[in-house]
């Protein structure tokens, strides 16, 4: 997350305080899962997802610190640069320089982390030194209850998780109720089984989690993606017609009355509506700006444009900047 700047308030009830300026993010994993309805997310929001976090990791551990508090509430969705970050710093260290005694979420912590924590408690050091791993330990929960859509916390607190954890990752995968389990998800599986070794010394670091063969599959976002992650551009379905595409000049007609309208939330960067497959009749709306992007979404909802219904999801803008349209609705 980007820290714009810090300040002293020094009108708070308890005296003055330090505040961290940073930038507003939109909807977090936690939120994401709760609208997957115990249904999993689709494989192209979590391979972003996994991508986006994995290189975050990478960029903090190679400058030596450990996040120490990975979990879906903590990892957020930027609209303007299209990718998801890592927030709450709280209980980052310096790895070989540890300052905090407790340290992850209940759900989300890595067995040495929970060792050192019950030592902690009892008043004793422990003999092995928390690093980067376990910040590995919990992305891989993370992606495990974004594959599933179940919130994991007494499974891995089970005897049969600290027996074979690979076993109950194996049957979450091949559950039918998993609506994903009928796309080839074995890399991403066995992606989850190397950040879930109990030897923090066998699991696999960031960098090396970023080969991983998952991130060469090449998945299309499922229009409820489009609907929940905000970007600078947005789709208009159920607008035209297939008569309204072949006639010019009624075709200018709607394009102009489209602008208009769309104008009425921001400026409107480019317009553009496919004659032809892919995206034959679909309209998108490049905005300056993803909030001005939000506020057109919400209006056009459901608004009725040439006596139908208009759709209105996000779209990806560096799709749409390559020129790649979805033709068919996921």
């Amino acid at each position: 997350v980007t820290l714009y700047g810090v300040f002293t308030n020094h009108y708070s009830a308890n005296g003055p305080s330090r505040c961290l300026l940073l930038e507003l993010l939109d909807i977090s994993v936690s939120e994401l899962l709760l609208h997957s309805s115990n249904q999993g997310c689709s494989m192209w929001m979590i391979q972003h997802c996994a991508r986006d976090v994995l290189e975050a990791l990478a960029f903090l551990h190679h400058k030596g610190y450990v996040h120490a508090d990975l979990k879906p509430r903590n990892i957020l969705w930027s609209a303007e640069e299209e990718c998801f970050k890592l927030i709450d710093f709280g209980l980052s260290f310096k790895e070989g320089n540890q300052d905090v005694k407790y340290i992850q979420t209940d759900g989300y912590r890595a067995p040495e982390a929970e060792l050192q924590n019950c030592l902690a408690q009892a008043g004793l050091q422990s003999e092995t030194e928390c690093t980067s791993a376990v910040d590995l330990w919990s992305l891989g929960i993370v992606l495990l209850e974004m594959f599933s859509g179940m919130k994991l916390k007494h499974t891995v607190q089970s005897q049969e998780w600290k027996t074979n954890s690979s076993a109950i990752i194996d049957r979450i995968f091949a559950s039918e109720g998993v609506v994903n389990s009928a796309i080839p998800a074995y890399h991403l599986r066995d992606l989850i089984k190397s950040m879930l070794h109990c030897d923090q010394g066998k699991r696999a670091s960031a960098e090396k989690a970023l080969c991983s063969p998952f991130f060469s599959i090449p998945f299309a976002p499922h229009i409820e993606d489009l609907v929940m992650l905000p970007t600078p551009v947005l789709r208009l379905l159920n607008v035209l017609s297939d008569a309204s595409l072949q006639c010019e000049e009624e075709y200018e007609d709607i394009l102009e009355d489209i602008r208009e309208e769309c104008q009425k939330y921001g400026p409107v960067v480019s317009l553009l509506i496919p004659k032809e497959n892919p995206g034959k009749g679909q309209v998108f709306v490049e905005y300056a700006n993803a909030g001005d992007s939000k506020a057109a979404q919400k209006v056009l909802t459901g608004k009725i444009f040439d006596g139908k219904f208009v759709v209105a999801t996000f779209y990806p803008l560096s799709a749409y900047k390559r020129g790649y349209l979805y033709q068919n609705l996921l």
